[in-house]
């Protein structure tokens, strides 16, 4: 489940909640893409508790773009360092 929260300073966050998997990626690139390039995105990790390797390796094309990952849980920053050191 995502949710979306407009903080005061214009920040977008987006907190994912629960589980995220390969066949969520569709429906949250889609909300990530319709936001305005002048404002900070952020993905509020904190409640994700489970994710698939398509999933991480979402959220590491997401830091690419510049989406802040914020609360990722320690597993999933391992996993996308990961990623990052198997990508060519």
């Amino acid at each position: 489940m995502f949710k979306m929260l407009r903080i005061a300073n214009g920040d977008i966050v987006w907190v994912v909640i629960g589980q995220l998997q390969a066949d969520d990626v569709g429906e949250l690139s889609a909300l990530l893409a319709v936001e305005a390039t002048d404002q900070a995105v952020v993905l509020d990790l904190k409640d994700l508790i489970l994710a698939d390797r398509r999933v991480v390796c979402f959220l590491r094309d997401c830091e690419r773009q510049g989406i802040e990952l914020r609360h990722c849980p320690g597993y999933i920053r391992s996993w996308i360092g990961r990623e990052l050191d198997s990508d060519p």
